[in-house]
């Protein structure tokens, strides 16, 4: 199980980049640790693999665009393909750490024509209504899915035998999610959330450079109303708050990564002189860019 302390993303899209997820078997384990001083939030972001996950310390908060959820201690959850999602610690959590299973639906169905694709698997990567699914200990039927979840992440991977009992064992968890999915009406995707993908993918590109709500809007074939008013419906906040965001985000990504100056990182993320970059900074962050540096100066963080 690898420690994930960095987040990237596919070149041209918000997609993030899985490292180590190999074509013959796509899947990793993580354990990912979150603490208020650095690491407190995962951007908007999405992935073709779906997630499975243990929360074995803290809580944590996922967000997607029609809800939000929060997962404590004990709890577990799945996220499912394609889904718009976004992380962060609820208030008064210190310290969070989180186990995942990370893996494309295909690493258990086989072929997209089997019959096990077919039955099982497309389903439910196909239903919009099963975007998030919290699992409580509480519930027996959930509490029996918790225990599958967390029994995986203990299997050898240096014994003859381990893929095979992996996949056993997740295929185990996607038969409840499969029930679930069989309950609930098959639905269709919201042409919002293409909008919102093509408009992230947008900043993603470009938000070192000056960035207009005009053009902006332009990148998903929006007026400009109609891009606050998916920014609003979707991710709960402006576009110019989310640009402004993300910026920080990268910022702290370099100040952490880099020996380049405050100046010279502040004018790389689009924030502008050194001035505007430090209130800006220390608005989003509590704290100043050199503190920040001083912090984490050497060890990879993202902006969870």
């Amino acid at each position: 199980m690898q420690d994930v302390h960095t987040i990237r993303f596919q070149p041209g899209s918000r997609e993030e980049l899985l490292p180590d997820f190999a074509a013959d078997f796509p899947y990793i384990a993580t354990r990912a640790a979150f603490d208020r001083a650095g690491r407190r939030a995962v951007p908007w972001h999405w992935h073709r693999a779906v997630e499975l996950f243990y929360m074995e310390r803290g809580a944590l908060v996922y967000e997607t665009p029609g809800r939000q959820l929060v997962f404590p201690a004990g709890t577990g959850g799945f996220i499912n393909s394609n889904v718009l999602h976004a992380t962060h610690l609820p208030d008064g959590t210190q310290q969070t750490v989180q186990l995942l299973h990370i893996f494309d639906p295909l690493l258990i169905a086989g072929a997209p024509d089997s019959r096990i694709a077919q039955r099982y698997v497309l389903p439910v990567a196909g239903c919009a209504a099963l975007d998030v699914v919290r699992f409580s200990p509480d519930e027996p039927a959930q509490a029996a899915v918790l225990a599958q979840i967390r029994q995986a992440f203990a299997i050898p991977a240096h014994e003859d035998g381990y893929e095979l009992r992996l996949r056993e064992a997740l295929s185990g968890v996607w038969l409840a999610l499969a029930a679930q999915a069989a309950a609930l009406p098959a639905g269709r995707p919201d042409p919002a959330d293409g909008k919102i993908k093509q408009m992230l993918t947008y900043v993603h590109e470009h938000y070192a450079e000056q960035i207009s709500i005009a053009a902006l809007a332009a990148s998903a074939y929006l007026s400009e109303r109609a891009c606050f008013r998916v920014f609003r419906e979707k991710l709960h906040t402006s576009p110019g708050s989310y640009i402004r965001r993300y910026r920080v985000q990268m910022a702290c990504r370099m100040l952490a990564e880099t020996t380049q100056t405050a100046a010279a990182i502040g004018y790389a993320c689009g924030l502008g002189s050194s001035s505007y970059f430090g209130r800006v900074f220390r608005e989003e962050t509590g704290c100043t860019p050199s503190a920040y540096r001083a912090k984490w100066q050497d060890r990879d963080i993202i902006g969870r």
